[in-house]
C-alpha cells in the first residue's frame, strides 16, 4: 500500500474522480447498503437498481457498430449470455475472431450481462479489441451460493464448445480469454482453474489462451494493510460490504480462509495449477482496498510458474472500469485489446 495519511488518501480519491462520478458511486454505495439489510440475507435488486440507477438495457442490432443479441444457455438455471460482435463486412469473408468471456463483478450478488455500464464496457472491449465478447449472466448469491457461478462459467465454455456454428460470426475456440472484474475475477480464476484441470475436461476444443483478472474479488480472515489503510476512504470496497459479500456466496459456516476467497496461500495450501492454465493479465488499482489481495494473486502464480502481467494504476478505484470517461478505463481497455492481441492464429 503506498505510504500516505488518511486525509491524503481521501484526496487522492477525489482528485481521481470527476464530481459526476463521485455522485454515481454515491447513488450506487447507497443502493448497497440499503438493499443489504433484508432480514433472511437476500438482496433486493429490484431496489438496488434504482436507487443506484443501474438500468438493465436490451440487445441491439447496433450500437457505435457492435451488434449484441442474447441468447439462452441452460433453461433448467436460466443461465444466459449476451454476445457481443462486430458485423462482418457483406462483400468480405468473416475471419475466426478471439472469443472474450466476461463475468461482471457485483460482490455475486447484483448486476447482469444487461447492466447499462457492463453492456456498454463489452461493447467497447468488442470493438476495441476486435473480439467476440459474451457476457454472463450467472446465477447470483445469496439464493445460489457457491459453486452455482462456477457451475455456470464451466457450461458456458462448454455451450461455446458445441455451439460455436451457431453464433452470429465465426469465434476462434483456440482463442478463448476469460475476463471478469471484481468477483467476475475471482470467477475467471475458479473456472479457469477446473477447466485446465488434470484429467481436463471432456470437450478439450477450447484451448484458453490467457485470463484477465480486474480488480479481482479474493480475500481472507486476514484484514490486509490496504484493507485497512482505505476503510472509510476508498468507495464502493469497504470490509463492511465486503464481509456481506462473502457471507451472502461462501458455503454456509465456511470463513473467508474457504479456498473461494483465499486463493494465494498464507491461510492453506496454495491451489494447484495445470501445465495448461494460462498466460493472466492481473489489474491492480492503487486505490482498491482489495490491491493486497491481487498483488498476492500474481506472486502465487509466478511462485507456480505462469506467465502473468501486473497492470497497475495508481489513482484508480475499485470499479473504475464502469466509468468509461475516465482516463483509466480508456487505458484498461487498450491493455485488453493488447493482451487478446499477442495470441496469433
Amino acid at each position: 500500500m503506498a505510504d500516505g495519511t488518511r486525509e491524503q488518501l481521501r484526496a487522492r480519491v477525489r482528485a481521481a474522480l470527476p464530481w459526476k462520478v463521485r455522485l454515481q458511486l454515491f447513488r450506487l454505495e447507497a443502493a448497497f447498503d440499503v438493499t443489504q439489510r433484508r432480514r433472511d440475507g437476500t438482496v433486493n435488486r429490484c431496489l438496488f437498481n434504482l436507487i443506484a440507477d443501474r438500468r438493465q438495457v436490451p440487445a441491439d442490432d447496433a450500437s457505435g457498430g457492435v451488434r449484441s443479441v442474447d441468447v439462452m444457455v441452460n433453461a433448467s438455471t436460466g443461465v444466459t449470455v449476451r454476445v457481443f460482435f462486430a458485423a462482418p463486412e457483406p462483400t468480405a469473408p468473416s475471419p475466426l475472431r478471439p472469443v472474450v468471456v466476461y463475468f461482471h463483478g457485483g460482490g455475486f450478488t447484483v448486476f447482469s450481462a444487461a447492466t447499462g455500464p457492463l453492456d456498454a464496457l463489452c461493447r467497447t472491449i468488442c470493438r476495441d479489441a476486435g473480439a467476440v465478447v459474451v457476457s454472463v449472466s450467472y446465477r447470483l448469491a445469496p439464493e445460489h451460493r457457491y459453486p452455482a457461478a462456477y457451475d455456470d462459467g464451466e457450461a458456458v465454455l462448454r455451450y461455446l464448445a458445441a455451439n460455436a456454428a451457431g453464433l452470429p460470426v465465426p469465434i476462434d475456440l483456440s482463442r478463448c480469454f476469460l475476463a471478469g472484474d471484481s468477483a467476475g475475477g475471482n470467477i475467471v480464476h475458479h473456472v479457469a482453474h477446473r477447466w485446465t484441470a488434470s484429467p481436463p475436461p471432456t470437450d478439450t476444443s477450447i484451448r484458453l489462451a490467457g485470463v484477465m483478472l480486474i480488480a479481482a474479488f479474493f480475500g481472507g480472515e486476514e484484514r490486509t494493510d490496504s484493507e485497512l489503510a482505505l476503510e472509510g476512504v476508498a468507495p464502493i470496497m469497504n470490509l463492511r460490504r465486503s464481509d456481506f459479500w462473502w457471507k451472502a456466496f461462501l458455503p454456509v459456516g465456511a470463513d473467508r480462509n474457504h479456498p473461494t476467497a483465499h486463493v494465494t496461500g498464507e491461510a492453506g495450501p496454495e491451489p494447484e495449477l495445470a501445465e495448461a492454465f494460462p498466460p493472466a493479465m492481473v489489474v491492480v488499482g492503487g486505490l482498491d482496498p482489495l490491491q493486497d489481495w491481487e498483488r498476492r494473486y500474481a506472486a502465487m502464480l509466478r511462485r507456480k510458474g505462469k506467465a502473468v502481467r501486473v497492470v497497475e494504476f495508481p489513482e484508480a478505484v475499485h470499479g473504475f472500469y464502469f466509468f468509461l470517461a475516465l482516463p483509466e478505463s480508456g487505458k484498461l481497455i487498450a491493455e485488453i485489446s493488447a493482451f487478446v492481441q499477442s495470441v496469433t492464429p
